[in-house]
């Protein structure tokens, strides 16, 4: 069974905190996990020092383990320098949708239709 680095979600309502846990994969989000590796708080400012906290030993340990962290997880790993992470890139996320792309297809024949038109119109005077 494989091991995730993941967070935890704690807190009251519209004020979370987070743990940082190692668990078995199959368990669920707030559930059962093998070890708790550090917190992440949300809610203070992203400069504070306080806000993401981790034992870099274990971290180190579970990683050398095989421990695959998640997205958010390894933003935190990569800043304090324990790990790599590739940025990630879809540039297909920005192009316009099917239907977006037909209708700006017709506005550009329509346009050009148009120019002809003006141009034979033009011509003929």
């Amino acid at each position: 069974m494989s091991v995730k680095i993941r967070l935890s979600r704690g807190g009251a309502k519209k004020r979370p905190y987070y743990y940082v846990v190692v668990a078995h994969s199959a368990s669920p989000r707030d559930g059962r996990y093998i070890e708790q590796i550090g917190t992440y708080d949300p809610m203070l400012k992203k400069d504070n020092p306080e806000r993401v906290k981790l034992n870099e030993e274990r971290c180190k340990y579970w990683l050398s383990v095989g421990a695959q962290p998640t997205d958010r997880v390894a933003r935190f790993l990569d800043v304090a320098g324990l790990t790599k992470r590739e940025a990630k890139n879809s540039p297909q996320k920005a192009l316009p949708k099917k239907k977006a792309q037909e209708r700006t297809k017709l506005e550009a024949e329509k346009a050009a239709k148009a120019a002809e038109a003006a141009a034979s119109g033009d011509a003929a005077e």
